[in-house]
């Protein structure tokens, strides 16, 4: 979308012209982020073990655990190729007619990685438009991936996609959550059809349910299992393990090394 190269004066109010912009551009400073970090839990110990002996050495470690605030401009990225591709993101959504701080609800470059946080009833048209807009070219999407975080209240599940760009050469991440009292997210199949058994195994294990997927059963677990294996208050163990000749209970009803 060659028309789409006159955004470059977007690109000099984002301050990259300056040297500090210049140092951000090659790649030698990462992208600032704000003072907005959002605390999600206190975490005692170096794994988070509540119900046994901490045998790390780290049984005394207390830290607050973070999701990384929003970042500011510049994002930086090799060559400055984070600003080039929020630009051009933000650019194409604004061409559809939707304004962009509709459907971004942030965007964080952490570790070198740039995600964009997208909201659930903008996903569909964000992720056409990564993939067919001439000047992103985001073709693959590798698959969905489901997390539960329990204090994240409001928000507690959260599906993520990698989408790879085989044009330009270039690796992003998208974002959505959702409540655990209402865990739908829009099903991406139709524009990423690779991710028709992603999204039921992220169904399978998280209860995710994807909107408009074409068969969203279980994939791994039984059809009749009760509850989502892989959310952070399922319980551990459940189901003894058989042997012959021997029966070890469940994890949760083994004897306790405290």
């Amino acid at each position: 979308m060659s028309e789409k190269n006159g955004k470059s004066g977007r690109n000099d109010q984002s301050g990259r012209s300056d040297s500090s912009g210049e140092q951000v551009a090659a790649g030698n400073v990462p992208s600032a982020r704000d003072d907005s970090a959002e605390p999600i839990r206190v975490q005692k110990g170096m794994f988070g073990a509540r119900n046994g002996g901490d045998t790390s050495g780290y049984g005394g470690l207390v830290r607050t655990v973070s999701f990384p605030g929003a970042s500011a401009r510049p994002y930086g990225g090799p060559g400055g190729v984070f600003d080039e591709v929020a630009d051009e993101l933000e650019g194409a959504l604004e061409e559809q007619g939707l304004v962009p701080e509709s459907a971004i609800e942030k965007t964080v470059v952490d570790r070198d990685e740039l995600t964009f946080h997208i909201a659930r009833e903008h996903l569909v048209q964000v992720a056409r438009t990564l993939r067919d807009d001439p000047a992103l070219r985001f073709e693959l999407c590798t698959g969905v991936s489901g997390v539960h975080f329990l204090g994240d209240k409001g928000r507690e599940l959260h599906a993520v996609y990698h989408l790879r760009s085989l044009t330009h050469g270039r690796l992003i991440r998208l974002e959505v959550s959702a409540p655990d009292a209402d865990p739908h997210v829009p099903s991406l199949v139709e524009v990423y059809p690779t991710n028709d058994w992603h999204e039921r195994e992220t169904y399978d294990f998280f209860g995710l349910i994807f909107d408009g997927h074409p068969a969203l059963t279980r994939i791994m677990m039984p059809d009749d299992w009760q509850g989502f294996p892989q959310r952070k208050d399922y319980p551990l163990g459940g189901i003894p393990i058989e042997y012959k000749g021997a029966q070890i209970p469940a994890p949760d009803q083994r004897r306790s090394y405290n």
